[in-house]
């Protein structure tokens, strides 16, 4: 079954207790709290650490109007941008001194390459992460439908051990960065 914003909720409020949802405007106390919190949990999860999912780079269109101090020139964010990871110049995505500003990023420098979290669709989540979802979920709805204090705090914490474990689990996607040039390690000799 593909994943979807709608699976992802009824899972979490089965996972609760609760009754499960075919839609978000469904009536129900439980179809209110999935639409009201679930995008926010959703983005604050993608926006935790940066997934190799959810990581993408993109050339950032500059904007004609010049910002009104401190840089010179102001670049379009892409519209499912969630947090900026580094910016470069073509060529290399990192090492420019920048500074994030509503929609737009600011900086000296006439092109910007930017390294960024975005919003995939939930179908493009892979298991791990669709896993840490799903508990940070059903921890923030346990206290809006269940008044459990108790039980949302014990979800709580098997929802931070779930996200450990995805990051562990994204964190294998890619080769291990090697220590480049360190100057304590050079004068040893």
């Amino acid at each position: 079954m593909a994943l979807t914003a709608i699976t992802l909720c009824a899972s979490a409020l089965i996972k609760i207790g609760a009754q499960p949802i075919a839609s978000f405007e469904d009536g129900t106390a439980e179809g209110e709290v999935a639409k009201s919190l679930y995008p926010g949990v959703r983005d604050a999860l993608l926006a935790s650490h940066p997934w190799s999912f959810a990581t993408t780079q993109a050339a950032l269109p500059r904007l004609a109007q010049s910002p009104s101090a401190e840089f010179s020139y102001a670049f379009q964010l892409p519209p499912d941008f969630l947090r900026a990871i580094s910016a470069g110049t073509a060529g290399r995505a990192s090492g420019l001194l920048y500074r994030i500003q509503g929609s737009k990023l600011l900086t000296d420098v006439e092109s910007v390459a930017l390294t960024h979290i975005f919003r995939p669709d939930e179908s493009s989540f892979p298991p791990f992460f669709a896993s840490a979802l799903l508990a940070r979920l059903a921890a923030e709805f346990c206290l809006p439908l269940t008044e459990n204090t108790a039980r949302a705090d014990l979800l709580s914490r098997l929802a931070e051990a779930e996200l450990r474990s995805a990051r562990r689990a994204d964190s294998q996607q890619a080769s291990a960065t090697a220590l480049g040039e360190f100057p304590l390690i050079s004068v040893r000799g």
